[in-house]
């Protein structure tokens, strides 16, 4: 029997100290991420956020928020950005559209191979652009559909100039502070 996004709502009721997905008809539990992996969502979402809200451009939000794609899957980004034309008003539940952006970011448990068929699919059902970051090798990879990625590191300033004009930050301003 294949599971819906109606008994993955009911799944998180029951169960809601624990964040789920689901993907191929099945119900799968997320493990916590690593300390610093969610320090870096953090940052990028603070990142986005910040130049977003003020313009008005859309909606930022975290690993919590899940979207029911086009291909039935519930998915949930650890980051994603939505064009307020595409969102007007925030769903109580999940979103029914693929996010124009996504985030994923390398916890220490995480397989790079996944992480990156997670975005492809996610670019497959009309997300633009996927982020995938890996704090620990310090670098970001920008993957678009039909495009060769692009990796940043330090040094580099990351844009995504056809969904956030003007936006930028450094790659070096993502990473986990060190304290003296």
């Amino acid at each position: 029997m294949s599971l819906t996004a109606k008994d993955l709502e009911r799944a998180q009721e029951q169960l809601p100290d624990y964040q789920m997905e689901l993907v191929n008809g099945e119900i799968i539990v997320m493990s916590p991420s690593g300390y610093e992996s969610d320090e870096v969502a953090v940052e990028t979402a603070r990142q986005l956020s910040n130049w977003v809200r003020p313009r008005k451009l859309g909606r930022v939000t975290g690993s919590s928020a899940g979207f029911v794609l086009p291909n039935a899957d519930t998915r949930a980004p650890d980051v994603s950005f939505v064009l307020a034309e595409r969102l007007r008003k925030s769903p109580r539940s999940f979103a029914e559209l693929a996010p124009d952006l996504v985030v994923e970011v390398k916890s220490p448990t995480d397989s790079i191979t996944k992480l990156r068929e997670k975005i492809d699919e996610f670019l497959s059902l009309g997300t633009r652009v996927g982020l995938l970051i890996h704090p620990e090798q310090r670098w970001v990879e920008v993957r678009r559909r039909g495009q060769t990625p692009v990796r940043l590191q330090d040094g580099d300033v990351l844009t995504v100039p056809d969904l956030l004009p003007g936006w930028e930050v450094k790659v070096e301003e993502l990473w986990s502070p060190e304290f003296d």
